[in-house]
C-alpha cells in the first residue's frame, strides 16, 4: 500500500489526503529517527537502510504518543530496530534475529528460535507481504515442505498466525498453510512427543541454555514447547473451523484438550504453586524458572493456578531492579553458571521477559484472581522500557544483569540491535489493549491505571482492513477531541469511556 493509503509521511514529511482521520502528526517524530541514524555508522544494511527508515516507518508502523518521553523513543526505537532485521530474499521476505552472520543460523542467515516474537511484532506492519512471505519460507519454502531448521529451536509460529490472523482478517491466507501448520505438528509429534503425552526438549533447543533445571543434553518435558504444543493445536483446531475443515477442526480440538490435561496434571507443582520442568525420571525441578509464566501465554492452566503470579512481584522470586529475572532469585543456583555463555540460570532475558508480558496480559484479563495487577504489569513493561541503555544510547542486546542492567554479551554486530524479544507489540496489545478478535467488535482494554498518564494516543493502527485511533486525555486538553478514552475507526468514534478502562465497539 502506497504511504498515502493511509494518511502517513512522505519525503516532504506531510500527510496525504485522507489525514482526517489522523490525530498525531507523524513530523512529530521524525527527529527520533534521525536521532538513531546519527548514533553510528551503518555497516550491516540489509532491506530497508537507515536513510530510507523514516519514509518506511511512516508507511507501515502506528504511531504512539506519551507523556513518558523515554518510553516513547523506546517504542521508535524498536521499530527501528525491527526494520534493519528485514532481508529480501530470491525466496522472499525474512527476517533475521543477529545482523551478523551467525553459526548456528540456516539459510539466508534465518534462526526459528524467535519466529513466534517475529511474528507477534510484525502483525502490526501495514503491508502484509513482509509476514506473509516470511511464514511461506518456513512452512513452505522447501520445495513446498517446511525449512530442513525450523525445528532446530521450539516455536510457536502457527498460534502467532493464527493470532495474527486475528489482525489483518486475511482468511485466504491463513487457511492456505493450513496442511503445513498441521505437518509442522506431526513432525514435532514424532520428534519430540513421549509416552506420558508431552513432549522432550533441550534446554538450548527452546533457546535457554544453561539452565538451573537442566542441561544442553537432558531430555526434559519443559513448559515452553509443550505450552506452545498447546497454541498450535489450538490455532489448527481454529483455522480448520475457518477453511470448514470440521473432521480437523475436531481432531485438533482434542489434542488441544488432552495436552492441556497433561500439563496441567504433570507439569504444575502443588507444593510449590509453579509450573515447573518434569525430568525423565518423573520428578519435577527443584527451581521455578520464568518458563513457567509460559503457559498462560496461551491461556493454559486451568483456574485455580494463579497464586504462581506471587512470584513474578517477589523480590525473592522473579522482581529484580532492572527486570524479570529467568529462574528466583532465592535458589542457591540463581546465576551459578558464570557469564558470556547465554545463561538462562536468573539473568534478564527481553525473550523471555517479552512472553511473560503476554502471559500476565492474558492473567490480568481471562483469569479471576487477587495476586497481580494493572500497576504490576505497567511497572513491569516500565522498567523493560528502562533497561533499553547502552552508555546512555538506546540498545537492545540479548541478556542483562538483573541488578545494574548491564548487557551481558559484547556490544559487537552479534548482540546490537538483537532481534530476539518484542516491544511494540506488548504496547499495542497489552498497554494500550487493543485485543485481537475474530469478530467485529473491537475491543479495547488498557492495562495502564487511570492515574499512571493523563494522556497518551495510538494512531494508524491497521486493524480488520480499518484504521483505528486510541486515546486517553483525561482532561481534554491535549488532544481536543473531549475528555476520557475514546477509540476511533476511520476518523468515526466508536466507543468512549470517562475513565480510562475497558471499552468496546463494533465496526460497521
Amino acid at each position: 500500500m502506497s504511504v498515502l493509503a493511509f494518511g502517513a509521511v512522505t519525503a516532504a514529511g506531510s500527510r496525504g489526503p485522507e489525514d482526517s482521520m489522523f490525530v498525531l502528526d507523524p513530523e512529530d517524530f521524525k527527529g527520533t529517527i534521525d536521532y538513531f541514524n546519527s548514533m553510528e555508522p551503518e555497516n550491516i544494511v540489509n532491506y530497508v537502510p537507515n536513510e530510507q527508515s523514516w519514509l518506511w516507518l511512516g508507511e507501515n508502523v502506528p504511531f504512539l504518543q506519551c507523556p513518558d518521553k523515554s518510553f516513547e523513543q523506546v517504542y521508535y526505537f524498536r521499530w527501528w530496530t525491527f526494520r534493519k532485521h528485514l532481508k529480501k530474499t530470491p525466496d522472499g521476505f525474512v527476517f533475521t534475529e543477529f545482523l551478523d552472520r551467525v553459526g548456528h543460523s540456516g539459510q539466508y542467515n534465518t534462526i526459528s528460535c524467535a519466529l513466534g516474537h517475529h511474528i507477534a511484532e510484525g502483525s502490526w506492519l501495514h503491508d502484509n507481504r513482509f509476514i506473509d512471505e516470511y511464514a511461506r519460507f518456513w512452512y513452505a519454502g522447501n520445495n513446498g515442505g517446511l525449512q530442513p531448521h525450523f525445528h532446530k529451536y521450539s516455536n510457536w509460529a502457527t498460534w502467532a498466525l493464527y493470532r495474527r490472523y486475528l489482525v489483518n482478517w486475511d482468511r485466504a491466507f491463513i487457511v492456505s498453510l493450513l496442511d503445513s501448520f498441521v505437518r509442522d505438528y506431526e513432525v514435532w509429534e514424532k520428534e519430540r512427543g513421549v509416552e506420558n503425552g508431552l513432549f522432550w526438549q533441550y534446554d538450548v533447543r527452546d533457546g535457554m541454555e544453561e539452565s538451573i533445571s537442566g542441561s544442553r543434553k537432558d531430555k526434559n518435558a519443559r513448559p515452553p514447547l509443550n505450552s506452545y504444543m498447546y497454541g498450535s493445536a489450538l490455532a489448527i483446531s481454529k483455522v480448520a473451523q475457518i477453511a470448514g475443515r470440521r473432521t480437523l477442526a475436531e481432531q485438533y480440538t482434542l489434542k488441544a484438550a488432552q495436552l492441556r490435561s497433561f500439563v496441567n496434571s504433570l507439569m504444575w507443582d502443588e507444593q510449590a504453586r509453579f509450573f515447573k520442568v518434569r525430568r525423565p525420571s518423573g520428578e519435577l525441578a527443584d527451581v521455578r524458572e520464568e518458563i513457567g509464566f509460559i503457559p498462560w501465554y496461551f491461556n493454559l492452566p486451568r483456574p485455580g493456578c494463579e497464586s504462581a503470579w506471587q512470584q513474578l512481584t517477589d523480590p525473592q522470586g522473579f522482581k529484580a531492579p532492572m527486570g524479570i529475572t529467568t529462574a528466583e532469585r532465592r535458589h542457591p543456583a540463581f546465576r551459578s553458571h558464570g557469564v558470556g555463555t547465554c545463561e538462562w540460570d536468573g539473568a534478564v532475558w527481553p525473550y523471555a521477559t517479552s512472553q511473560t508480558l503476554v502471559a500476565l496480559a492474558n492473567v490480568l484479563r481471562d483469569y479471576n484472581q487477587e495476586f497481580v495487577d494493572k500497576s504490576d504489569y505497567f511497572d513491569a513493561l516500565v522498567t523493560y522500557a528502562r533497561s533499553h541503555n547502552y552508555k546512555g544510547r538506546p540498545y537492545i542486546g540479548e541478556y542483562l544483569d538483573e541488578k545494574t542492567g548491564q548487557w551481558l554479551k559484547p556490544d559487537s554486530d552479534r548482540s546490537r540491535y538483537y532481534n530476539h524479544s518484542t516491544f511494540c507489540d506488548l504496547v499495542i496489545t497489552g498497554l494500550v489493549g487493543l485485543v485481537p478478535r475474530e469478530d467485529d467488535t473491537v475491543v479495547v482494554d488498557p492495562l495502564i491505571a487511570g492515574d499512571a498518564w493523563g494522556w497518551f494516543c495510538l494512531d494508524n493502527v491497521q486493524y480488520h482492513g480499518r484504521t483505528l485511533t486510541i486515546l486517553w486525555d483525561r482532561n481534554g486538553e491535549k488532544y481536543h477531541k473531549g475528555r476520557g478514552f475514546s477509540i476511533f475507526a476511520d476518523g468515526r468514534k466508536i466507543a468512549h469511556s470517562d475513565t480510562l478502562m475497558r471499552v468496546m465497539g463494533e465496526l460497521r
